[in-house]
């Protein structure tokens, strides 16, 4: 079964940086699409970065090149580093998977438990 877990998260000072980390269990983070989503109370989930089932990373605008995403297909890890963070980057950080052979995005998503980023 598909398993994902969120880390690295916490307090962090405006302007500071923090690296997450999901890792994968029950598939091979190589053939599957990650992505990286947040919410906050009263907003709905909003997307970060995907990748999509072409194998293009596609950002936010609102991440204006401060978050970079990265895998490390040995470890069966993503990576979401987040640069010059902002208070309203403050949210529940989420890492979320699809099969780019049967699935797509906002549709089939499996989801991580969240990791809280406080920035302040």
């Amino acid at each position: 079964h598909v398993q994902l877990v969120e880390s690295g998260g916490g307090p962090v000072e405006a302007g500071g940086s923090v690296r997450l980390s999901c890792v994968a269990r029950g598939y091979n983070v190589a053939a599957w699409c990650m992505g990286w989503f947040r919410q906050v109370p009263g907003k709905g989930r909003e997307e970060v970065v995907r990748i999509d089932n072409d194998g293009k990373k596609r950002y936010a605008d609102f991440v204006e090149g401060r978050f970079t995403f990265s895998q490390d297909n040995a470890k069966n890890t993503v990576y979401l580093q987040m640069n010059s963070l902002k208070t309203e980057d403050t949210a529940v950080y989420y890492c979320a998977t699809i099969s780019p052979y049967v699935g797509s995005w906002y549709e089939d998503e499996y989801w991580g438990q969240g990791t809280q980023v406080t920035v302040s």
